[in-house]
């Protein structure tokens, strides 16, 4: 049965998936990100986080699965389009942002492990 057809299953997804967020933030909190926007969805995609260290804007997908290596490459090469889709958005609507470094990462969560944070695994780039 697929995750469509399962309710139960889709809200504990739904669940997992909120709670990694958490989890995420408080982690990257921890490294001296500051949160510009959760759950960024525009009609054609969506950021779990929009954060900024410094000199540097990251756009972030939070991937939680059993094991790290599976979380780290759990992003498709669609759902890259769409995280850049929504960053571009992102951008237009934060020109501000614009002239600062421009960061796509992953953030792996896997049940006792430390997260994996991999930076600059999705490509992101200002609209000209």
């Amino acid at each position: 049965m697929g995750l469509g057809h399962d309710p139960d299953r889709r809200r504990r997804t739904f669940l997992a998936g909120h709670r990694a967020e958490r989890i995420a933030l408080i982690w990257l909190a921890l490294q001296g990100y500051r949160v510009l926007a959760r759950r960024y969805a525009v009609r054609g995609g969506e950021i779990d986080l929009v954060l900024r260290r410094g000199g540097c804007v990251i756009f972030v997908e939070v991937k939680a699965r059993p094991t790290l290596v599976e979380a780290a490459t759990a992003v498709t090469p669609a759902q890259g389009r769409r995280i850049a889709r929504a960053a571009a958005v992102w951008l237009a609507r934060n020109p501000w942002a614009s002239t600062l470094t421009l960061r796509g990462d992953i953030l792996a969560i896997a049940p006792w492990r430390w997260p994996r944070h991999c930076k600059g695994a999705l490509p992101i780039q200002a609209e000209t």
